[in-house]
């Protein structure tokens, strides 16, 4: 009895050491793993926040410090005085003016475009609705730059490169009031909206159209905002099309052709660094953009699911 009692105790002894050694085993595991997760979250920090970093010192370095063969991680003389040569070679105002024209209006133009599309996917009943849905995101396969041509060719014999105010504007803008990528983000949205509240407006007499504007769109304002957000942020970006359209013609450059036409870095070494002084100030906006209304980017694609 008293051997059996010995036994007992000594099998449970060696179980609460295995126990312990496991739980012990288990905590350093799961401190290594944090620190090898937080050594390569920090890793990639610096690999994307560097090219940031490396813009602003240079925009602050004199011609002749940046052609140097080895590279300087400080400027050795600050100069302050590229961000005010940026601004007066820019001429910034009307930069600004084109893109906020162009981009303001393209956006509201997609936001329309989307939200017709996509109500009509998720709730009209058609025939060749399923197909005509996987037509469109079929397309979205094809890169943009195979479009460039026949869109050119599309506006030109519209009468819009004759190079006139008006007819640039709208070369720029009316061949990017669609986005599949949008009309699909905002189906899923529209999706998940219950179809008894559709089902409910009818039995009330009110119409698709009704329905889509006091329910759908309020309903879906976060998904709304996202795409209103990055589709500003595209124009704002956008450098192909609107150069193509605005050769020749100043007047209707953009942020980007500015940013691009404005300065000869091959014939004056103090051009690098007042051409990056003034990337600095084209990029400032979207970064505040991004800082003030990334809650709004995230819950909005958060909120478009999966649904099929």
């Amino acid at each position: 009895m008293n051997n059996s009692y010995n036994d007992l105790h000594l099998v449970l002894k060696s179980n609460k050491l295995s126990t312990e050694k496991k739980e012990r085993i288990s905590k350093i595991m799961k401190i290594i793993s944090l620190i090898f997760t937080y050594a390569f979250l920090v890793f990639m920090a610096v690999i994307i926040i560097f090219p940031f970093y490396w813009m602003i010192i240079t925009s602050l370095k004199t011609g002749e410090e940046i052609k140097r063969m080895v590279p300087t991680f400080w400027p050795e003389v600050i100069r302050w005085s590229n961000y005010t040569d940026a601004f007066s070679r820019l001429d910034f105002g009307t930069l600004l003016t084109n893109t906020m024209v162009v981009g303001v209006l393209s956006t509201i133009g997609t936001l329309i475009t989307t939200i017709l599309a996509a109500f009509a996917f998720a709730r009209l009943q058609f025939k060749g609705k399923d197909f005509m849905f996987s037509l469109l995101l079929a397309t979205m396969m094809i890169p943009g730059e195979m479009m460039v041509i026949s869109n050119y060719v599309s506006v030109s014999r519209l009468g819009m490169t004759g190079g006139s105010q008006i007819g640039g504007y709208a070369a720029m803008i009316l061949p990017f009031m669609v986005s599949v990528f949008y009309i699909y983000l905002l189906r899923q949205n529209f999706k998940q909206i219950p179809n008894e509240l559709y089902l409910a407006s009818k039995v009330d007499g009110k119409s698709d159209w009704a329905f889509l504007w006091k329910v759908m769109v309020p309903l879906a304002m976060p998904t709304l905002i996202t795409i209103f957000i990055l589709k500003l942020m595209g124009a704002w970006n956008s450098y192909v099309w609107p150069n193509l359209i605005a050769t020749g013609n100043k007047k209707l450059y953009l942020i980007t052709n500015g940013l691009r036409n404005s300065f000869n870095t091959t014939q004056n070494i103090d051009d690098s660094g007042i051409q990056m002084a003034a990337t600095v100030i084209v990029t400032v906006p979207l970064l505040l953009v991004f800082i003030f209304f990334r809650k709004y980017i995230m819950r909005g694609v958060g909120r478009a699911g999966i649904k099929g």
